[in-house]
């Protein structure tokens, strides 16, 4: 969906917000519309106008029936055809240009007015020859080279997230601030996700969402700040997509966020006062300590207000979680970015590294669309009209470059180091295997902790192993193999098939009642 169409599909959600998310009763939904009906509003296309009774209740089924992006603008039927001259004048040009690649628009226009007493502005022609595949480049007569080089009453009811300063941290060498960019659950007081970050900004908000969306699913309610970021259309589109009700906190009315304040308090009092006191830390180190205080400790401790540990009440209710497919809410996040095509190097440039296009779209305006969360080793190339042209791989424009340098290198040489280090180091093996006692060391060997991801990740029916798990919950996964040294693969499988929950948090409740025994 185009940004200008997104804008439209929020602009009707956003009228109709109270009916779609039943904050009105039905039988109140057929007055609270005429009523909307009769107020002015400021349309998308900077119009103030009364929407129309029938166009309210046309928009309230299409939402109900097809979802958010069925309130798209529709298309103009002659969108993309030619309406200041006839199609009959503009193929006469397109015909004339393929019968000689290297004419001129002043050539073309004088077969035109001969043809049909008309003349097409050059800016326009050469619009048309190029959607139609008859500029110089597309028709093969351009030879130049292309280079290279180089709470509720249930858990996920409703969220709150908020930012918040967090302490100064090293990157190379000099000091900068960090936020803290958190996610609480109103119901257990659970932390779904919290990080440090050297901003804050959109992306990372989506960051935060995306990691708690596949983790603990989706929650029905996301509470926010009224700051800028929350606003983003971005957000508001995946959301209404999901089926998540949106709520920004009132101008002047901070009391409602209150939840999320309080536990940015006991933050600061129990885990940041420790941090300020000692040696500055790297971010990294910073991001390892919160996870752990939150685990070890506020997430066991038992909350004033609930009199329960967040934990264990929001596990109670797990049964409520609502999975989302997450590439279908990764493409709302999605970047677009326009971009010319490099003539030379036929290439664009998205933060700062290349990514290598078809040859016949350089000087072309392309639109490039990447997911700034990924690793970044391609991008999605659109035409201006949102066509799909194809994939850009990552790559170096010096890669030419270097192949010459290793072309014109020394000959091979006569004494062969690698040959002689391995032979140096195989010596060095036998003499140390000498003292060993491999009947001992292999007894007391543990269980590798990768074959330990690895099973877990089988018995949970996930494929790909330890790359199945994100970062934070590989180390939950050190911590539980560090607390269980006697931890092999038979007592992995009882305490999984014991586990109420298929996840981790019960497969290591059920580990340390195994320990027990």
């Amino acid at each position: 969906m185009k940004s200008k169409d997104e804008r439209w599909a929020i602009f009707w959600c956003s009228l109709l917000h109270p009916v779609l998310f039943n904050e009105i009763g039905p039988d109140q939904r057929h007055e609270f519309i005429q009523k909307l009906s009769k107020k002015e509003c400021l349309f998308p296309n900077g119009v103030c106008k009364k929407p129309s009774l029938s166009t309210l209740k046309r928009k309230l089924k299409k939402y109900t029936e097809e979802g958010f992006e069925s309130l798209a603008r529709k298309r103009r039927s002659d969108r993309g055809k030619p309406r200041a001259f006839s199609q009959q004048i503009i193929d006469k040009a397109v015909e004339i240009k393929c019968d000689q690649p290297r004419r001129s628009d002043v050539a073309i226009n004088l077969f035109l007015d001969e043809y049909y007493k008309t003349k097409i502005p050059r800016s326009s022609l050469y619009r048309h020859l190029k959607q139609n595949g008859a500029t110089r480049l597309k028709l093969g007569v351009v030879q130049k080279k292309v280079r290279c080089r180089w709470t509720r009453n249930t858990p996920n009811d409703l969220w709150i997230g908020d930012f918040s300063p967090g302490p100064y941290v090293l990157v190379d060498g000099q000091t900068q601030p960090t936020y803290l960019s958190l996610f609480i659950d109103c119901h257990s007081r659970y932390v779904v996700e919290g990080r440090y970050y050297l901003r804050q900004s959109l992306d990372i908000l989506i960051d935060s969402l995306l990691r708690a969306w596949s983790i603990h699913g989706v929650s029905n309610d996301l509470y926010l700040d009224n700051a800028k970021v929350y606003h983003a259309n971005a957000l508001k589109a995946a959301c209404y997509a999901l089926h998540i009700n949106l709520i920004h906190r009132k101008v002047g009315d901070p009391s409602p966020g209150g939840l999320v304040e309080r536990l940015f308090g006991t933050n600061q009092e129990q885990f940041e006062a420790e941090v300020r006191a000692g040696d500055i830390l790297a971010l990294d180190k910073l991001n390892k300590g919160f996870s752990a205080w939150l685990h070890t400790v506020y997430h066991e401790t038992i909350h004033s207000e609930t009199k329960e540990p967040p934990k264990k009440r929001f596990l109670a209710g797990s049964k409520t979680i609502r999975r989302i497919d997450m590439d279908a809410a990764i493409k709302f996040f999605m970047k677009s970015e326009k971009r010319a095509v490099h003539k030379d190097f036929s290439d664009v440039a998205v933060q700062g590294q290349f990514y290598k296009v078809n040859p016949k779209l350089r000087g072309d305006k392309v639109l490039v669309r990447y997911d700034p969360f990924s690793i970044m080793d391609k991008v999605f190339i659109y035409s201006e009209r949102e066509e799909y042209l194809g994939l850009a791989p990552l790559y170096h424009r010096e890669k030419e470059d270097q192949k010459r340098e290793e072309k014109t290198a020394s000959a091979k040489p006569k004494h062969n180091f690698i040959d002689l280090i391995i032979t140096k180091h195989e010596k060095q093996m036998r003499e140390q295997a000498k003292g060993l006692d491999y009947t001992k060391l292999l007894n007391n060997q543990r269980w590798p902790f990768a074959s330990f991801v690895q099973k877990l990740a089988q018995l949970m029916g996930k494929k790909e192993g330890i790359s199945a798990f994100n970062a934070q919950e590989v180390e939950t996964l050190k911590k539980i193999y560090d607390q269980n040294p006697k931890l092999n693969e038979p007592k992995l499988i009882k305490a999984f098939e014991q586990a109420e929950v298929k996840n981790i948090a019960h497969v290591a409740f059920q580990l340390q009642n195994l320990k027990k025994e």
